[in-house]
């Protein structure tokens, strides 16, 4: 019999990446940033300076993307995307569709295991991706939830440190790649899985 006082496990918890990615629109512009740690379980990292490919974010075309998950999603979903004869990631609508149609891709040709629980209504694709283009920010969970934010966002483990600090600065005379960087930087000096240095992108928000 387990003991009454034994700490329950968290819904979410096993689920919460290791990082801390954040998004930001405000007036003509758009960022995302991220900071550059890997963690490997709970007793190691790899800093930016020992790691050749430290940026998580990338591009694909007019957009950038961010992963939250697995290391291996990075090159996985790169190499997804790139499958998409028209990629459109330029709505919420478009990109679910985008999402949809890459999800067999994710099993078949990459391996994904989309099991997660038995409860789940849909299969998982086991990531957290954010997307930044002139459109807007964007964010797709893992059972392809698509959400467009008019403010700003942030995934990974390092994420509640981040909204705090972008919630109070947002009204100040502050760009969105500065309230972007100050998201980062909150969540690296609180969060033991994020480190600096930071990469930021900018975009401006279509006419």
């Amino acid at each position: 019999m387990v003991p009454a006082f034994a700490p329950q496990p968290q819904p979410d918890q096993g689920k919460i990446a290791m990082t801390t990615i954040v998004a930001v629109r405000k007036g003509d512009q758009i960022a995302i940033a991220a900071d550059s740690q890997t963690t490997f379980g709970d007793d190691q990292k790899l800093l930016a300076g020992y790691d050749v490919f430290h940026d998580k974010i990338f591009r694909m075309g007019a957009n950038y993307l961010a992963v939250s998950g697995s290391a291996a999603h990075d090159l996985v979903l790169q190499g997804a995307l790139k499958s998409v004869k028209r990629l459109d990631l330029t709505s919420r609508q478009a990109i679910f569709d985008t999402f949809r149609k890459l999800h067999p891709k994710l099993k078949d040709g990459f391996y994904l295991r989309p099991e997660e629980d038995e409860e789940d209504p849909y299969e998982s694709s086991q990531m957290m991706v954010m997307i930044a283009n002139a459109h807007g920010i964007f964010a797709v969970y893992p059972m392809r939830e698509i959400y467009e934010f008019s403010r700003f966002w942030a995934i990974g483990s390092g994420r509640k440190f981040a909204m705090g600090a972008m919630y109070a600065a947002y009204d100040q005379d502050l760009s969105a790649r500065e309230i972007a960087e100050l998201g980062v930087r909150a969540g690296c000096e609180f969060d033991a899985s994020s480190s600096l240095p930071m990469t930021v992108y900018t975009a401006d928000v279509a006419a």
